[in-house]
């Protein structure tokens, strides 16, 4: 029997979920949405890695009884009191792909834990009532968190009347604590210079919004927009009106907690409508996608803001390759910076939010993930030491915990939540892992795809169409920007048009069995560094193959940083040759031509530094 068949067969084992019965009003209807929980099963490159995260963080290492100690004894260190909800937010996410009955339980636990430290005036806070809300310990952005993991839990694991009243109790509390005189403004409360962090807790009033349709918290929601996001400037105006990313917000423009914000500002767009906020949210991802993120699709750096330790916006996109960068490019940015763009792909249908979540996922989420799943890298270098744990966290029984750590596996398990996605039309491809997936045609039939590729090793993908019954609909492919020739048939027939950075519509009369082939085109190109602030910067060249970002590893290169003279054509192809891979665990390895004989390179993500060895990935010209 052949995979396309097995495929087939997996997906008559698929759940469908019922829909979610939204109560707060929608002024603006999304154009695409995530496929219902259970009804994506991935194999392979991300579907393994995906269940390493699983086992070995959230069922293994991930010390729950710890973190919630801090809501009922106090936390030694400022926003501690985020990692609870953090964990909870991952854990409901991979419970609504993989539907492990041990991580439901163990997740009720948590949740339920959780709840049980609530204090008298509703809180779930680690900060005492009398000391309500904290001016500089993060007690807001901890609260944030603490909403966001328990309606992760309520939405996507368990509608419980319990959780509901929680989240309530708790959002009143903050309501009764902050807002306009005689309350605290909730731009003077934080740990940075301009509170930022506070503000970002827009997004899960957003969410209590929706799930209960009550109004006084799109109120609170409007309070917040209306101070501005942070003290000394209004980040919302600045964006709307194109002041450069690195001055937002200055001098604190802080990438994680911006971006967070802006997740909120979607939400609340979908509900008003009102343009300026849907100009605001485009300024933003353009900004960003053009200016602050590098090959690894990650961004922040130390450059323009050294205080700010590698997680503000510098400007990072020109100089990524700079020798001068110590810390860059902080996971709990690329992970927030995914889930806006997953925000913003559902709101616009913009493929090039697709290009972003790829270009991240595949690189920068995967390169900082331990090897065997026990947790992320708190920033990522492109040259030198690839991975840290050194940053804002603690050690707990000689685990390093810290905020990346947790936001690591919410990366990988938001994937399934984008892969394919459902259109009015009916089925919309972003990533191509083999899988099989379970969407909806035009006219509500099921349609199951079947993708059997081995992707991103290889530029061949199979997609078989398996509707439940016959009739017109669309299915959509995302067709990658770096594919400047993929060519697409059905049923052997090639299909006409098919433009890179953009979205394939395939529309006809589809059968069982059908079936789609592409073929990317999975060139080496050169990637020129840009002028930056510092010249040495300017030369450097890196390389990428397909999706994949290459880089050299001292673990198999002792000449790792040496300059080189790579051998390119006029256009900037490179011929490499695929070999085995010499290390175990290393998804792709190459010799690449240059002017003094082959080197190896490998994808950035596969190379282990988390022994001390380091990584080249722009390579100094010889």
């Amino acid at each position: 029997m052949n995979r396309i068949k097995v495929i087939f067969i997996a997906a008559a084992f698929l759940l469908t979920s019922p829909a979610f019965s939204q109560k707060g009003s929608v002024a603006v209807k999304d154009v695409l949405e995530p496929l219902p929980g259970g009804n994506a099963k991935m194999e392979g490159y991300f579907g393994d890695d995906i269940l390493l995260v699983q086992e070995n963080w959230a069922k293994g290492v991930m010390p729950y009884d710890e973190v919630i100690e801090f809501f009922r004894s106090g936390r030694t260190k400022f926003a501690l009191g985020e990692m609870p909800g953090k964990s909870i937010r991952t854990n409901s996410l991979l419970w609504r792909y993989t539907r492990d009955p041990q991580l439901k339980a163990l997740t009720k636990g948590v949740v339920y834990s959780l709840i049980a430290t609530t204090k008298e005036n509703g809180s779930i806070s680690c900060t005492p009532v009398d000391k309500q809300p904290g001016e500089h310990d993060g007690d807001i952005w901890e609260r944030k968190y603490v909403l966001l993991g328990l309606s992760q839990y309520y939405l996507d694991v368990e509608k419980d009347p319990l959780v509901l009243e929680a989240m309530e109790k708790e959002a009143r509390s903050v309501m009764d604590q902050v807002g306009p005189a005689p309350k605290k403004s909730i731009t003077e409360l934080g740990w940075s210079s301009t509170n930022i962090e506070s503000s970002s807790i827009l997004e899960p009033f957003m969410r209590l919004y929706f799930i209960t349709g009550k109004k006084e918290y799109l109120d609170f929601a409007t309070y917040i927009i209306e101070a501005g996001g942070c003290k000394g400037s209004n980040i919302f105006t600045q964006i709307h009106d194109g002041v450069p990313m690195t001055e937002v917000g200055a001098p604190y423009p802080k990438a994680y907690e911006m971006t967070s914000i802006w997740e909120g500002l979607v939400e609340y767009y979908r509900a008003t409508g009102d343009p300026k906020w849907l100009r605001c949210i485009r300024n933003f991802f353009e900004e960003v996608k053009d200016n602050e993120i590098s090959i690894i699709g990650n961004g922040g750096a130390d450059v323009y803001w050294p205080k700010l330790m590698g997680e503000g916006w510098s400007n990072t996109a020109v100089e990524q390759s700079n020798p001068d960068i110590k810390r860059m490019m902080e996971t709990c940015v690329g992970v927030t910076w995914i889930k806006f763009c997953s925000q913003y792909l559902r709101l616009t249908g913009d493929p090039a939010a697709v290009d972003c979540i790829e270009k991240y996922v595949y690189n920068g989420l995967l390169g900082a993930m331990r090897p065997d799943g026990k947790g992320f890298s708190y920033v990522n270098l492109l040259n030198g030491p690839k991975v840290t744990n050194s940053g804002w966290g603690m050690v707990i029984d000689g685990l390093p915990v810290t905020c990346c750590n947790l936001s690591g596996p919410t990366g990988l398990a938001y994937i399934p939540y984008v892969a394919v996605m459902q259109g009015e039309e009916g089925p919309v491809v972003n990533l191509y892992n083999r899988g099989v997936f379970k969407s909806k045609t035009s006219d509500g039939r099921y349609v199951s795809l079947g993708i059997d590729t081995e992707f991103p090793r290889e530029g061949d993908v199979k997609i078989a169409v398996f509707p439940s019954g016959e009739g017109e609909f669309s299915i959509r492919l995302h067709i990658p920007s770096w594919s400047e020739s993929t060519t697409v048939n059905v049923n052997g027939k090639p299909v006409k048009d098919v433009i890179s950075g953009t979205y394939l519509e395939i529309k006809r009369d589809w059968k069982p069995g059908d079936e789609i082939h592409l073929s990317f085109d999975m060139k080496a190109r050169i990637i020129p560094a840009r002028d930056g602030r510092n010249p040495a910067g300017k030369n450097f060249q890196a390389l990428q193959w397909g999706p994949l970002v290459l880089a050299r590893d001292e673990n198999i290169d002792h000449s790792y940083n040496e300059p080189v003279g790579i051998v390119a054509g006029e256009d900037g192809v490179v011929d490499v040759t695929r070999v085995k891979p010499q290390r175990k665990g290393t998804r792709v390895q190459f010799m690449v031509p240059t002017t003094d004989g082959p080197i190896p390179m490998v994808d950035y993500s596969s190379v282990d530094c988390w022994e001390g060895k380091h990584v080249q990935t722009w390579l100094p010209i010889k």
